[in-house]
Formats: structure tokens, C-alpha cells, sequence
């Protein structure tokens, strides 16, 4: 946990229709004095969105060496790099390298990421996905977030609900691939 780094402590509601992932458990996030609050949020759910053993925050803003959000298996190897934002094709390219499974969610335009990655090389791309959210989503839930919050998470056919301390909000779980 990084100096300065503010506790979030969310109580969650999850039910991935989507994958057959249903659970109740409370993450702490540490909010890096750095990081914006639609990062945070991006990043929350990104950690609901791709929900399993093993999962786990990495060292935020202030590491380089680990993702957003990484799942490990029972050894320690990384299996899941979970970038939120817009990483470049170099760190994207070392991903798909080291775990089996890479994704970004990203809160910022994913048309402007996906340019960024063009033409550069990256590993196993056609692997890649990039997750967006409907514009306004993710800024309509950082005006919801408190120090503690209980969120409700939902995913069905592709679509977003999210009930973040008595907001309810939608968006369609945008999927985007190289090329």
C-alpha cells in the first residue's frame, strides 16, 4: 500500500450471468494519491468483471512490474493480466508474453487505444480484448463512490447494471479486438 493511498472498502454483490460467477465479498482498495477516481472505479470493476481464484489488486500506479488486476494460480504464476486505462502495445506485448490470459478495461475512448496499439507488436493480439464502457458511465459511478460503499454488480448478454450505494446505473460491456 503506497504512502498517502486512501482505503476504499466496497461490500459487492456479484452475479456474472454471463460467466455463471455469483458471489458476496468485500474488497479494500487503496486509491494511490495519483490515481483519478474513474481509474478506481475502472479498476473495481474490472476486479468484479473478471472475478476467480486467485484474483488480486496488483500494486497500482505506483509499481510497473504487475498489472491493475492479476490472477495467479495455486503455484504463484501469473495466468490473468488485467491492464485498466490505456497501456501501451510494449507492457500489452509482454503481457500476452507472461500470463495466458491478458484484457484492458479502459474508461478513456477505446478507439484512441486501439490507434495507439496499431501496427505495433503484440503477442498473441488476436487474443487481446479491450472492454469499454457507454460514454458517461463510469464518471456517473465515481459520483456515487463514498470511503464505503456497496455495490451490486450484474451481468447479463452483454449488459452492465450496477447499483453503487442507491445509484443504479446500466451500460453495455463494450468488446473490442485488434484488426
Amino acid at each position: 500500500m503506497a504512502i498517502g493511498s486512501t482505503i476504499h472498502t466496497f461490500t459487492v454483490q456479484l452475479a456474472d450471468v454471463d460467466r455463471g460467477v455469483y458471489d458476496d465479498f468485500t474488497i479494500r482498495v487503496a486509491r494511490h494519491p495519483s490515481e483519478t477516481d474513474a481509474y478506481m472505479m475502472t479498476r473495481i470493476l474490472a476486479y468484479c468483471l473478471e472475478y476467480r481464484e486467485g484474483i488480486e489488486f496488483g500494486g497500482g500506479v505506483s509499481t510497473t512490474d504487475e498489472p491493475a488486476v492479476l490472477v495467479k494460480d495455486l503455484t504463484g504464476l501469473i495466468t490473468g493480466w488485467i491492464e485498466v486505462g490505456s497501456p501501451d502495445a510494449a507492457r500489452m506485448h509482454s503481457a500476452s508474453k507472461l500470463a495466458e490470459y491478458a484484457a484492458v478495461y479502459t474508461h478513456r475512448d477505446p478507439a484512441k487505444v486501439l490507434a495507439s496499439w496499431e501496427g505495433k507488436q503484440i503477442h498473441r493480439s488476436e487474443e487481446l480484448v479491450l472492454r469499454s464502457f457507454d460514454p458517461g458511465f463510469i464518471d456517473a459511478a465515481v459520483g456515487a463512490i463514498e470511503r464505503r460503499s456497496d455495490l451490486s454488480v450484474s451481468r447479463t448478454e452483454g449488459q452492465l447494471y450496477v447499483e453503487l450505494n442507491g445509484t443504479h446505473l446500466s451500460s453495455e460491456l463494450h468488446e473490442h479486438r485488434i484488426g
